[in-house]
């Protein structure tokens, strides 16, 4: 069994490594630069990748499986219409166990309990390729399409966090864990901006972010993995802002972000060259990063590019122009936004503070928009408004002039009043409609006069 998990385990990493030349119109062209790449990143010489191809094309997913040597032939214990019958209810249900098979064709009468192996009936389906891997395999669709690179540059950027060395930090110098956070252009592989930072929260991708744009214009698109330092409010209230779509990989396709994930491994040979130079500091770690990016990265030769085309050279020779904003645009898109409650005293609290907002919102929602670098003055926006600043709410030792009260709420002057009279209507309205009492003494009175 440990043979046939080796050998499944051996052929899905064929066929993914075989993937880019399985994709549907691929040119005779592009095929040899494809062949070109996978020989330049695995080794493998051009001869071995037409076999594994031509085995692939001949015999499915079973093809790529590694021939043992001397192997026996295994007697067969199964005959061939239970073994189609297994392979019809995988195929029904491709998550079905091999447990669930033979349970399955026993209660149809295919075999009495205990007839069927667990372990053979596994190895059949394995000869065959109708184990788990592969069926799981092909059920994910578009195994090819995955790879996938943009024709111009700024059309998608890549983001990610990789975890670095540990440095002294802050006044008692605790060594503690950096983290550095990059952006890839997708279609020429360049660092827009990199940079190490002490703490791992959203504020470090805010910053790397804001100067990739500041130096290199906006991109299209934007696509992050689901980390939660990318889905946060602010991160789709920048993208809106600035006009860029933003995209995530789907749960559980690490496979999605390989450019980046690429590059992270680049960088661990920086971090084994860092460790020699031993950094104290945080600035030092960044400048010998940014050297190193500069000499052993940008400007070295990309396999994906081509034998001669750096990372640099692809981005600075693309004919795509690049899109700046105005810097006030750009500076208002990278602040931050929270929702408050206006209280009743027409105020709202932050940051332990307490804001002015104004008497006309009291119950209201409304938007904060600060910079977390100075909260001395907000902006605040509610639908409908033109947005206005406010500053903290200053408590003197005398009470202050109260506001104004709008116009719309002043009193009204009045000559009488309404409620008395509309009470003094009613209450003769009510006298009429009374029946008057009848008093029985005047009536008998009345009957003995008459006698």
């Amino acid at each position: 069994m440990k043979d046939q998990k080796k050998a499944e385990t051996i052929a899905s990493e064929r066929l993914q490594m075989l993937a880019p030349l399985l994709a549907e119109g691929l040119d005779a062209a592009k095929a040899r630069q494809i062949k070109w790449q996978i020989c330049e990143q695995t080794g493998l010489s051009e001869r071995t990748l037409r076999r594994y191809l031509a085995q692939y094309q001949a015999n499915g997913f079973n093809g790529l499986r590694p021939k043992g040597k001397g192997a026996r032939a295994h007697r067969e214990t199964i005959s061939p219409e239970i073994i189609e019958q297994a392979i019809l209810l995988r195929r029904e249900v491709p998550s079905r166990s091999v447990s669930q098979l033979i349970q399955i064709l026993e209660w149809e009468g295919w075999a009495i309990p205990g007839q069927i192996k667990r372990s053979t009936l596994q190895e059949k389906l394995s000869e065959r390729g109708y184990s788990t891997r592969p069926m799981r395999l092909y059920a994910q669709s578009g195994v090819a399409a995955r790879r996938f690179q943009q024709k111009y540059r700024n059309r998608l950027w890549h983001s990610d966090i990789k975890f670095g060395p540990y440095l002294p930090i802050g006044p008692n110098s605790v060594k503690k864990q950096v983290y550095l956070v990059t952006f890839i252009d997708d279609a020429t592989r360049f660092v827009l901006h990199g940079e190490f930072y002490p703490t791992l929260d959203k504020v470090i991708i805010e910053d790397c972010f804001r100067k990739a744009v500041l130096k290199y214009g906006v991109p299209e698109a934007v696509y992050f993995d689901n980390g939660k330092q990318y889905r946060t409010k602010w991160m789709t209230r920048a993208c809106s802002k600035l006009g860029i779509r933003l995209l995530f990989a789907k749960p559980y396709s690490p496979e999605s972000t390989g450019k980046v994930e690429r590059f992270n491994r680049v960088v661990d040979s920086f971090l084994a060259e860092a460790a020699l130079e031993k950094p104290q500091t945080l600035d030092k770690l960044n400048s010998l990063f940014w050297v190193w990016l500069d000499e052993c990265y940008q400007n070295k030769p990309h396999s994906a590019l081509g034998e001669k085309t750096s990372p640099q050279t692809a981005y600075q020779s693309d004919r795509k122009p690049l899109r700046f904003l105005d810097p006030v645009v750009v500076a208002n898109a990278f602040l931050h936004c929270e929702e408050r409650k206006v209280d009743k005293s027409g105020c709202i609290n932050f940051a332990g503070q307490k804001y002015e907002v104004g008497l006309p919102f009291i119950g209201c929602t409304v938007d904060v928009v600060y910079d977390p670098a100075d909260t001395s003055e907000l902006t605040v926006e509610y639908q409908g408004h033109t947005p206005w600043k406010v500053k903290q709410l200053v408590i003197g030792e005398r009470t202050g002039k109260r506001l104004a009260l709008p116009a719309h709420l002043s009193p009204q002057p009045a000559n009488a009043s309404r409620l008395l009279a509309a009470a003094s209507d009613k209450n003769q309205e009510r006298r009429q409609q009374q029946i008057p009492a009848v008093f029985y003494r005047t009536a008998r009175l009345g009957n003995d006069h008459s006698v």
